[in-house]
């Protein structure tokens, strides 16, 4: 593994992109929606399957233009189609690295990454090339998820296991699970000058949406990346597996049952 490159370590099957799909511009860029304007040019980097670059695109109007780059064609390729569905013609998908990305110095107002950070090999170098093609007077906008700050109840073993084991994971494959506490430090060591940090959550407590996420997470330790790497690495057994899936379903069925997710943000400029 050279130093910018890491397995993204949640993979693209069925139950993930379930989790992506649900993701909009007012759930996980809420922090950024105030510098977004129409006839803006967005940069918008890791997409996936297109739910808050559609957001975004409306956003900035039919006068204003989005990039919306991934690492994977296939998900491009369900982005274009969900962003065509949604009747909007100003977006253009391209499959891109972060640490390079093709485009001119300042050639963007809003560049905006929502859970990428803490899948790259280098954020440092990632937050710069984003920095590069920022316009002066323009902004970065990074948000990302911090595992070990996660929190629950009741506190069963099997989630517990479940954190230990994704942190291990994710770290084996060359990211950083704890990205959002890191972003402040990561922005300082790319070179911006002004830098505004927030944070903000999801959380699960009603029925419906700890059947949604229980369900998710018990469906992703068996049939995503996670799985795949924990088995040929020899982190879990495949029964480890399907005890941590029953755990995230006794969770879901606790009429207590309660989830937070934490997520570092930050605003960057020049």
């Amino acid at each position: 593994m050279t130093e910018n490159q890491a397995v993204y370590t949640h993979g693209h099957q069925e139950p993930v992109l379930r989790s992506h799909r649900s993701r909009t511009a007012a759930t996980s860029a809420a922090y950024l929606l105030a510098h977004v304007r129409a006839g803006q040019a967005l940069l918008d980097v890791g997409c996936g399957p297109g739910t808050i670059t559609a957001d975004l695109a409306e956003l900035v109007g039919p006068g204003g233009r989005v990039v919306a780059v991934d690492a994977s064609p296939q998900v491009l390729e369900q982005a274009a189609e969900y962003v065509a569905g949604r009747g909007l013609d100003n977006v253009v998908f391209e499959v891109a690295d972060v640490h390079a990305v093709r485009f001119e110095d300042g050639e963007f107002d809003v560049v905006h990454a929502h859970q990428v950070l803490q899948h790259v090999g280098d954020p440092v170098a990632a937050l710069r090339e984003m920095r590069r093609v920022t316009a002066p007077g323009g902004v970065v906008a990074a948000r990302d998820a911090d595992y070990a700050a996660m929190t629950w109840y009741p506190q069963l073993p099997e989630l517990d296991r479940w954190q230990e084991l994704y942190r291990r994971i994710s770290r084996a494959n060359g990211g950083e699970p704890d990205a959002g506490r890191r972003l402040l430090s990561w922005a300082r060591a790319a070179g911006f000058a002004q830098i505004e940090c927030s944070s903000s959550t999801w959380t699960y407590a009603t029925a419906e949406q700890r059947a949604w996420w229980g369900g998710l997470w018990a469906d992703r330790i068996l049939e995503s990346g996670i799985a795949g790497a924990a088995l040929a690495k020899g982190f879990a057994s495949r029964a480890e597996l399907e005890r941590i899936s029953a755990g995230w379903r006794a969770w879901a069925a606790a009429e207590d049952g309660w989830f937070a997710v934490l997520h570092g943000e930050v605003l960057a400029r020049g």
